[in-house]
């Protein structure tokens, strides 16, 4: 075989598909008319023989490495839902400033929302808007064609019509209902405790905002800091 000392650079990694991908890059077709065999052109440039010498779990953990850092950079290219948006209600406004700390996991806000349905009923709910943000698209919600309105999946939702109650642990909060002063949220990132009792306070890195807008008939936000901001945006906001 030819005696080639190309270094292989862990940048290209993501050219190969597979180890072997990668192993057969390193072959030419001089070396297999002599050896007749791929699979032993294969084990001679895994042994460093020829071509690189990097070995498969190396290959395999900058592989990783390597998508990771491209997932993560598509993520922060990805532009907020309420970008280039006009927000004329100050509930909109409210959810604007809000949403990079909660898609970063800066903050973690509870929605608070009662109105009524498309039925006419009267609903009401807590909304974990984190997760929201993950699940679904706000698009719709920024730019007018939706309306954000609890549902029975989430943190809490009560139909005054029907007297149907819901409620759902999320992805950043667990609900507890065995306290005689109402609902209490546990934040599963700190384990602290958001009080969402008007009378009492939210509880630690927690503030409670009423909401004045015309979109609905009551809306209170409750920021909870899950870890300390890169910068002031990320600090709880009021209107």
């Amino acid at each position: 075989m030819e005696d080639d000392s190309g270094v292989f650079s862990g940048e290209t990694v993501e050219e190969f598909r597979t180890y072997e991908d990668f192993l057969d890059s390193q072959i030419k077709p001089l070396d297999l008319f002599y050896l007749e065999d791929q699979e032993l052109a294969r084990q001679l440039v895994e042994l460093g023989h020829k071509g690189s010498s990097l070995e498969r779990e190396e290959f395999e953990t900058r592989k990783a490495a390597a998508e990771a850092s491209r997932l993560a950079s598509g993520s922060q290219q990805k532009k907020l839902a309420s970008t280039g948006k006009e927000l004329k209600d100050n509930f909109l406004r409210a959810l604007a400033e809000r949403e990079e700390a909660n898609r970063n996991g800066a903050m973690t806000s509870i929605i608070f929302i009662r109105d009524r349905n498309s039925h006419g009923q009267e609903i009401s709910g807590y909304i974990d808007y984190s997760h929201r943000l993950k699940s679904e698209d706000f698009e719709p919600y920024f730019s007018g064609k939706k309306r954000l309105m609890p549902k029975p999946t989430d943190l809490s939702f009560y139909n005054w019509g029907t007297q149907v109650a819901k409620h759902n642990a999320s992805s950043n909060y667990e609900v507890i209902t065995e306290n005689p002063s109402g609902l209490l949220f546990k934040c599963k990132n700190d384990r602290k405790i958001l009080n969402v009792d008007p009378e009492a306070t939210p509880g630690d890195s927690s503030i409670r905002t009423p909401v004045q807008c015309d979109l609905y008939v009551h809306v209170v936000i409750y920021d909870h800091v899950t870890r300390k901001p890169a910068n002031s945006s990320c600090a709880p906001l009021s209107n």
